[in-house]
């Protein structure tokens, strides 16, 4: 992975870090000043803002940041893309909040959702509004290569909305206080992004007209490939809440939703990945340095693996105990789903980054068709499962649309041209994932108070999980700190300095000394399972040395 690609993603994985413990951090916060009941209904109308802001701006965002990553040599070619997109955005933004006030007057919108839903609507047609601009700007600033400011505006987005939103829910403003909390940040980080653009590219851009020989119609196809493929990606996100909010009740849809964003915890780095290779692979693709986009891609699977596997691991081994703490007591249902979204979420973590790659290709036929055939799978089995089993069965359906994207995006990766299974080393990867298994699970079942559980298990496992990777092959011995070398100082000159010796041959002993871990992890990973599982009595421990 080139220094700029990664400078990139370390920007987005440094924002959405931040973002993750802010949104962790308010989550349950927010959960608890609804209560499970309105938690649902604020977590519908989300659904269904995201599914209508697919046909508002999904076209212009990915075409935004791609098109001005590209590099062509056309006089003014980055005025003439933001000026164009910024016109579509004006023109969209303003249709898409009309039709919805329209909707909602005429009464279609209380025909459909009920007329208890009405009021937001309204609410929903000026976020239309602010939302556009927020993501206009953000994307543009993107495809610039600027992620040092478009992702903290990503930061601020989530900040300003906890800062307005969780003052109004406790006051007892209920969903309405939810969502004047995202008025209020997307119209903040609209402003400011906007001006930033300015700076860079004068937004009068939009008043000038570019020659007959700019891409207009190559920019029309991929808008529509580009809204067919979100599409198709909210429905896997979406569908379920969609579908249990008609069949159950607001709480059961409130309880599934706090299992859904746990599960999509995971995602974090990946998602990050997502981000940056969209724009940062078109300049590759456009050099037709595929070798090149072939290693970057089956690393990147292979590090997407081992990183969300051990995150999947360890959620399921503390869920019992993390759920009720982190949502409350009733949020307990949503242990079950949990753990039936767990793989699933695994398959969407390893296709993110393969799905970003065949974007910035540009043909975008395949990735289509294989997100397609996802949603067709992930629609079936939520119409099949959900009037029946309810919360478990829109968690298997949802799990097994979501882990169909890794095989049907590896199918598609073939078709674009790369292969990112390439260096992935799946069989070692998963081989890891369950001797490390074991012991985590164990772990946590041994400690009794949750506390304890929670500030033992993760770190332990981490260090078992990257033992075992290292063991078996998953991992080369000098990788991590390959990784930790990108990382500023006093880390980044550390660890360079030690994969200089290790890839210089300087590793008299290894063998002995992998060995040695080997005995020693695996001695005490049977005696945590023996203790855990009642094969051992605990009160051997006293005779320790």
């Amino acid at each position: 992975m080139n220094r700029s690609i990664t400078s990139g993603v370390v920007s987005v994985v440094s924002a959405k870090l931040v973002v993750l413990v802010v949104t962790a951090l308010s989550t349950p916060l927010l959960y608890r000043f609804l209560g499970a009941s309105a938690y649902g209904e604020y977590a519908f109308l989300l659904s269904v803002f995201a599914i209508y802001m697919i046909f508002v701006s999904s076209g212009i965002t990915d075409g935004v940041r791609k098109f001005l990553a590209e590099d062509r040599t056309a006089t003014n070619w980055s005025e003439h893309v933001v000026g164009f997109y910024f016109r579509l955005a004006i023109l969209l933004a303003g249709l898409g909040a009309l039709l919805l006030v329209l909707a909602t007057s005429f009464g279609l919108v209380g025909l459909a959702f009920g007329s208890e839903l009405t009021t937001y609507f309204y609410a929903l047609a000026a976020l239309v509004i602010t939302a556009q601009f927020r993501d206009f700007a953000r994307k543009t600033l993107m495809g610039f290569g600027l992620e040092r400011y478009s992702e903290p505006l990503k930061v601020l987005d989530k900040v300003g909305f906890v800062a307005v939103a969780l003052p109004l829910t406790y006051v007892g403003l209920g969903v309405m206080g939810a969502l004047a909390g995202h008025l209020f940040a997307s119209l903040l980080v609209g402003v400011i992004g906007l001006l930033l653009v300015h700076r860079r590219i004068s937004l009068s851009s939009v008043f000038s007209s570019p020659t007959e020989r700019f891409p207009r119609t190559e920019m029309v196809t991929f808008n529509s490939m580009s809204i067919a493929l979100i599409f198709l990606l909210m429905s896997l996100y979406h569908i379920d809440i969609i579908m249990l909010n008609r069949f159950r009740s607001d709480a059961a849809v409130g309880n599934y939703k706090a299992a859904l964003t746990l599960a999509e915890f995971l995602w974090f780095v990946p998602m990050a990945i997502q981000t940056v290779f969209v724009h940062s692979t078109s300049e590759l693709w456009s050099q037709n340095r595929y070798r090149k986009i072939s290693a970057l891609a089956s690393r990147t699977t292979r590090y997407t693996f081992l990183l969300t596997a051990i995150m999947a691991v360890g959620l399921a081994a503390l869920a019992d105990v993390a759920v009720p703490i982190y949502f409350g007591a009733e949020a307990e249902p949503a242990i079950t789903p949990l753990l039936l979204l767990l793989p699933g979420a695994l398959g969407f973590a390893l296709a993110r980054p393969i799905l970003a790659i065949s974007q910035g290709e540009g043909t975008l036929r395949y990735p289509v068709a294989a997100t397609g055939a996802a949603a067709v799978i992930n629609v079936v089995l939520n119409v099949a499962l959900i009037p029946r089993f309810g919360m478990g069965g829109a968690a298997v359906a949802t799990s097994v649309g979501y882990g169909s994207m890794f095989a049907f995006h590896c199918l598609s990766a073939r078709r674009v041209g790369f292969d990112p299974l390439e260096d992935a080393r799946l069989g070692r990867s998963a081989l890891t994932t369950v001797l490390a298994a074991v012991p985590i699970v164990a772990l946590s079942a041994a400690i009794s108070g949750p506390w304890l559980a929670l500030a033992v298990v993760p770190p332990a496992g981490f260090a078992l999980f990257v033992t075992f990777a290292l063991l078996v092959g998953a991992l080369d011995p000098a990788e991590p700190f390959e990784l930790l070398s990108l990382f500023p100082e006093p880390i980044g000159g550390t660890a360079d300095a030690i994969h200089g010796r290790l890839t210089g041959g300087e590793s008299e002993g290894m063998t002995r000394n992998w060995l040695q871990l080997f005995l020693f992890v695996g001695g005490l990973s049977l005696l945590v399972a023996g203790l855990a599982f009642g094969m051992l009595d605990p009160g051997l421990q006293s005779v320790a040395p």
